[in-house]
């Protein structure tokens, strides 16, 4: 389980976060929404000890994170898979080696024959062929980068998967692609997640519940059918503002197809 209690980040003068309170039940995903900069990947960053609240706590499993040891951060780490929002693959090492870094156990990552066959199966797992393993980064398109990274994050066998923005950047075919895969991990992993992004289609299709982060609080969780219904004016101001984009790109397909 996952605990956000009355969380508080600012850099500088800018509030990005102010009391913010969230709970992920086991088995749940979650989808943080909300516009880009207000703090969805802070909160990201704090579930995973790379950033500290100024106040208020982060619980995971029950361990209090900003005051967990380096070695005791690493152990929590280790059961935490973190989707990078551009990939962040190394451009040097082919897929194979990019997917074993994923795995965290010492043991199993020394271990030639059992890293080959995870990669394998994390490629399965994100609809790659066995022979993209051999590939580097270069040769794989936006869509593909995207799975190979999410590859990296489950390769440890994680219970947490944390997503930032999966699907940034991706055409619609591919970022249905990628929400497809969210919904796939969910069932077959069992993981819990947290999904952040600023896609509400996408966000309502693959979270049991999704919380709007809105001028550096959380204005709203509940399912699509309640975030639907909310008569709260940032709920609806932000439906709105994504309903004129998601016209003004579909005009933007159809000019470009010379529809």
């Amino acid at each position: 389980m996952i605990e956000l209690q009355n969380i508080s980040k600012r850099f500088l003068s800018n509030v990005v976060l102010d009391g913010v309170s969230l709970a992920v039940q086991d088995g749940e995903t979650v989808a943080l929404l909300g516009p880009s900069g207000v703090g969805k990947s802070v909160t990201l960053k704090m579930i995973n000890g790379l950033l500290k609240p100024d106040s208020g706590d982060v619980i995971v499993d029950g361990l209090h994170v900003p005051k967990l040891k380096r070695h005791e951060l690493a152990l929590l780490r280790s059961r935490i898979g973190y989707v990078f929002q551009y990939g962040a693959l190394f451009d040097s090492d082919t897929v194979a080696e990019n997917i074993r870094l994923g795995i965290t156990d010492e043991d199993q990552h020394r271990d030639v024959a059992y890293c080959a066959e995870r990669v394998k199966e994390c490629l399965r797992l994100v609809n790659l062929a066995p022979d993209v393993a051999d590939k580097y980064p270069a040769e794989l398109s936006g869509g593909m980068k995207k799975r190979v990274g999410i590859a990296r994050a489950i390769a440890g066998k994680p219970k947490y998967l944390l997503y930032d923005e999966p699907t940034s950047g991706l055409d619609p075919v591919n970022a249905d692609v990628i929400d497809g895969l969210i919904e796939r991990l969910r069932d077959e992993l069992a993981v819990t997640s947290v999904v952040v992004s600023h896609d509400v289609r996408g966000s309502f299709r693959v979270a049991d519940r999704v919380a709007l982060l809105w001028q550096a609080k959380i204005r709203a969780v509940g399912t699509a059918e309640e975030i639907l219904a909310s008569r709260d004016s940032a709920v609806q101001q932000f439906l709105e503002r994504d309903l004129e984009m998601s016209l003004i790109q579909a005009e933007g397909n159809q000019e470009r197809h010379g529809a």
